[in-house]
């Protein structure tokens, strides 16, 4: 075969109509050609995937040198012969001289061997893909065409959108043993995942990965709505909320719908408001799922017990107020806040969750542990929500019964609750805040 022109190579049109495909280098001979920066990336990438690889460049960076040195790459401290092209299954040409590159590209095309010129995209019958590598075996490879930037750059936006469930990534085939789909070998899994106060602009990036590729969602009324109110056709959803006058689902019976969805081959996204391990009940969930070995992870979220303040202008701790807070549940009336009240400084701002029922009792037994009557109180109603509430009151007055609120709520007792008077609301709740 004679000597193409520019116009003539056969991969002229690759760029933009190419085959794409994954190689499968493993033990396969390939040549790299040049021991600059850009064959170091190519190099670390061929070893990744077990390639056999064959080096030639007279000067080589430090990592190419190490490699040598431990065996991972056979190097020839030599310019590039054309008998180096024989035998390959690929060759990738970064030298920087233009003459070395192409004639690299000419005897690979003349021995029908791709070839990878990283000068020049149009002499090359093999273009590199930015690669993004996602759970189950998902491999993403994305082109620029003769832009490697953009390429990059597109790779990082599309990997974002994979980590943060943004893109269909939930598997929709269970793996199978023999010819009965029926038969799952796919091990399932449990996510305790922390929802946040209710807005769904407040997630994790891994809990909405988590949520993304669930097949069974377990989930209370406290997370954002959004999460579960259109999954996809075959996806499992499971209310175990508390509502008023709704009789919740007893906790043993919530540890048993995680074990045996996961025993199922299910991957389970056990959503919860807030964090799973702030008075969530996350820790027996997970000792639950480990005593029956089903795999188990957490995704922290972002506690009401602080975010619902802050969103009323309310930091539960403020320099010459007080430098520590007690989170307790008021579900229990005021026997258990009353203890952990005692245990803390008497200037520590309270927190209280749940329970806003009890809160007369709470604070006629605050009052009389010694807490001051006239101590702020500060209770705000559908934090992080549209219908955000908060209302600022006493001790005193809460004790009389006479200050009405509605769950969900958080509750503030202290002397930062007067901060909210120069603060006020320091938070925008996005249209899809809310509760179910």
């Amino acid at each position: 075969m004679g000597q193409l022109s520019p116009e003539e190579w056969p991969a002229r049109k690759a760029i933009v109509n190419g085959l794409p495909t994954n190689l499968i280098l493993t033990d396969r001979r390939v040549l790299v050609v040049g021991g600059g920066p850009i064959a170091t990336r190519r190099v670390k990438q061929l070893v990744a995937a077990a390639a056999n690889v064959i080096l030639v460049a007279p000067q080589v960076t430090q990592d190419l040198r190490h490699l040598a040195e431990t065996a991972a790459i056979t190097w020839h401290d030599r310019p590039f012969e054309p008998a180096d092209i024989s035998n390959v299954w690929l060759a990738v040409t970064a030298t920087g001289v233009p003459d070395v590159d192409e004639l690299v590209s000419q005897l690979a095309n003349d021995t029908n061997t791709f070839c990878m010129n990283s000068a020049n995209a149009r002499h090359s019958t093999a273009l590199p893909m930015a690669m993004i590598h996602g759970d189950d075996e998902v491999v993403i490879a994305v082109s620029g065409g003769s832009d490697p930037g953009r390429a990059r750059a597109l790779r990082d936006a599309i990997d974002l959108q994979l980590q943060s469930g943004q893109l269909p990534i939930r598997r929709t085939r269970m793996s199978s043993a023999g010819t009965d789909p029926d038969i799952h070998t796919h091990k399932g899994s449990v996510s305790l995942v922390g929802a946040g106060p209710g807005d769904p602009q407040l997630l994790t990036i891994a809990a909405m990965h988590a949520v993304a590729v669930a097949d069974v969602l377990v989930v209370d009324r406290l997370a954002p709505a959004i999460l579960w109110e259109s999954p996809g056709p075959d996806v499992e959803v499971i209310d175990v909320g508390k509502t008023p006058g709704k009789h919740a689902v007893p906790q043993d019976e919530i540890n048993a719908i995680l074990v045996s969805k996961a025993r199922a081959g299910h991957r389970v996204a056990r959503i919860k408001g807030g964090d799973p391990f702030v008075l969530g009940r996350g820790g027996e969930e997970a000792l639950a799922c480990l005593a029956a070995g089903v795999d188990v992870d957490v995704i922290p979220g972002i506690t009401s017990a602080v975010s619902v303040p802050a969103a009323a202008g309310i930091p539960v701790t403020h320099r010459g107020i007080t430098s520590a807070f007690v989170v307790a549940s008021a579900h229990d009336g005021p026997a258990g806040v009353v203890h952990a009240a005692a245990n803390a400084p008497s200037d520590a701002t309270l927190v209280l969750l749940m329970g806003v029922g009890k809160l007369p009792a709470i604070a006629a037994g605050l009052i009389e542990s010694g807490r001051r009557p006239d101590m702020p109180v500060a209770i705000v109603e559908s934090g992080w929500t549209p219908d955000q509430n908060t209302t600022v009151t006493s001790l005193a007055k809460l004790r009389t019964g006479s200050v009405v609120v509605s769950p969900p709520a958080v509750v503030i007792i202290g002397d930062v609750v007067t901060l909210r008077a120069s603060l006020g609301d320091l938070a925008t709740a996005s249209a899809d805040a809310r509760h179910a």
